[in-house]
């Protein structure tokens, strides 16, 4: 009897020490996973830049054009890096106001990605990846022309997909950039200059071939 109760005591706290090790393990595990996503997702993106890239860029179709476009940037949170933009005055903005300016910032971004093709040909090396629950930071390093540049992409994970708030090229972050010029026309001028100046902005760029 008193060893049928060890046998069962004994049993029970394998059970409870095998479950606690699994909890244990699993953020590691869950985390392990999120940096492998990640790096594939990257990756991937990366390929396929390279891949449509494969060839005379000068003779792209608009498909192909639209479909860089998609690619580059496609990983842009434009509303979290826009919102960062705009900063204190991102909260004074109607739904539409906030609505419109992101969409024109969008096509801004969209069509100045495709002013330097060449550069996305550069070689990506990543160096580190950190993942803290839904936000992650992914330091890469690129090689364009025998420069290494650091980038470094900020992360956050919405509806299962991981998009960047903000991208750093060389210690210098895109979505900061663009704060100090907007804020400062938001400041002197107010928010219908600074559309004013966007929207001319978008029609010189996305006309340019």
């Amino acid at each position: 009897m008193r060893t049928s109760f060890l046998h069962r005591s004994l049993s029970i706290l394998a059970l409870l020490l095998g479950l606690t090790l699994a909890l244990s393990s699993s953020p590691a595990h869950a985390q392990d996973a999120a940096e492998q996503e990640i790096r594939s997702m990257l990756e991937s993106r990366d390929q396929q830049i390279k891949s449509i890239l494969d060839g005379d860029t000068s003779a792209f179709s608009d498909q192909q054009r639209e479909e860089l476009k998609t690619l580059i940037n496609g990983v842009i949170d434009f509303r979290a890096m826009g919102q960062v933009a705009l900063g204190p005055f991102w909260s004074d903005l109607s739904d539409d106001q906030k609505n419109e300016f992101v969409d024109v910032f969008r096509d801004i971004v969209r069509a100045q990605s495709l002013a330097d093709l060449e550069v996305y040909n550069s070689k990506v090396t990543y160096e580190k990846i950190n993942v803290e629950e839904d936000s992650a930071y992914v330091q890469t390093l690129t090689e364009y022309e025998g420069t290494e540049t650091p980038v470094v992409y900020d992360l956050q994970k919405q509806n299962d997909t991981w998009v960047a708030q903000d991208i750093i090229l060389d210690g210098v972050s895109t979505a900061e950039s663009y704060a100090r010029s907007f804020q400062t026309v938001v400041r002197k001028r107010g928010f219908d200059a600074l559309m004013t100046s966007l929207k001319k902005k978008r029609d010189k760029v996305t006309s340019a071939r």
